[in-house]
């Protein structure tokens, strides 16, 4: 057993099979922080995988008071060795960080973005005003924020940047993104500027595949010419991550939600909710923009599991649609199946 346990330590220590790492994570080291602390925020921060493994390698490799504090941009699951190569070299004057925001995110999920890629102060408190955009000029109601015209892409910035330089980017790159035309449109479609923006950041949340894009669009407009209730449960999602915060969108909807008592909920309001659900990228704008000619009142994801949805212009069809949607999933053990087309 002796033997054994031997052994494992000195595994654990020396990690004979560790590779370098992979991916990136910025890490912040305190001024005057010792190696047990230095361990600790590395292991917290996922780049070794034990702080007290890593304090006895820095006190046998002579490291003791000779690591650097600073801002490093390491990777996860690296060795003791190569995180205290890294550490005992002072940390760059700059580090080039791209934020990858992904079509759909809303406020607080790049608020996560951020703090991820270490900016410095409060995406929500920055991305709720800007004197450089007025949702009112949209067509917003009054005190409305700047959600859906934080513009998705990615963006080139410096770790430790203000997260204000990242929503000045955005701003700018969704004023070209959304001009003279996306009016004009909004106009003959009989909505605002701002009820375009509102039905496109529903289309990115509802649509897996491009070609669905236009047909959603389509049944959001049918619906609202009609007086009926958008019935999109993605904007009930939105309701949930503003009480519950994000996890709220890796859980499926309860019985109890789907009655929840919000103006997002378009199951038991009419009309458009208050404000976007998300920050759309170009082709739901365009989608929101350019709806399909089509007469569709319902939709719901096809049974496949290839991420399409089933369009229809009845409620029998679509009460069909949704029987066959319900049944593959008892088949599947409460899944979807998986995707056979290839």
């Amino acid at each position: 057993m002796a033997a054994a346990a031997a052994v494992w330590f000195l595994v654990s220590l020396f990690q004979p099979f560790a590779g370098p790492g992979q991916g990136s994570v910025i890490v912040e080291i305190p001024k005057g922080a010792g190696v047990s602390r230095i361990g600790s925020i590395l292991a917290r921060d996922g780049v070794v995988s034990s702080a007290f493994f890593f304090e006895v390698r820095a006190l046998l490799e002579g490291k003791n008071g000779q690591l650097h504090s600073g801002r490093f941009k390491l990777k996860r699951d690296m060795s003791y060795a190569a995180a205290i190569k890294a550490l005992s070299a002072p940390p760059p004057a700059v580090i080039a960080v791209k934020v990858v925001i992904p079509e759909g995110y809303t406020r607080r999920q790049i608020a996560a973005l951020a703090q991820q890629d270490a900016l410095s102060g409060s995406y929500l408190a920055a991305s709720q005003r800007s004197a450089r955009l007025d949702p009112a000029r949209y067509g917003a109601p009054s005190g409305a924020g700047l959600e859906g015209f934080l513009f998705p892409a990615t963006y080139q910035l410096s770790a430790g940047d203000r997260v204000q330089r990242l929503v000045t980017q955005q701003l700018s790159a969704f004023r070209l993104r959304f001009g003279p035309r996306e009016l004009r449109r909004a106009r003959a479609l009989g909505v605002t500027p701002y009820g375009l923006l509102t039905v496109a950041s529903m289309v990115e949340r509802e649509a897996r595949l491009p070609r669905d894009r236009p047909l959603i669009a389509a049944v959001i407009y049918n619906r609202l010419r009609r007086g009926m209730a958008l019935a999109i449960d993605a904007t009930i999602y939105y309701a949930l991550a503003q009480r519950e915060g994000i996890a709220a969108y890796a859980r499926e909807l309860t019985a109890p939600d789907l009655q929840l008592d919000s103006p997002y909920n378009t199951r038991v309001h009419a009309g458009l909710p208050p404000t976007p659900i998300s920050n759309p990228g170009s082709a739901s704008i365009e989608a929101a923009a350019n709806p399909a000619r089509v007469p569709y009142l319902y939709y719901v994801a096809a049974p496949d599991g290839c991420g399409e949805h089933v369009f229809s212009r009845s409620y029998a069809r679509f009460k069909a649609d949704a029987a066959a949607y319900e049944a593959a999933i008892r088949r599947n053990g409460g899944h979807l199946p998986t995707c056979k087309r290839k």
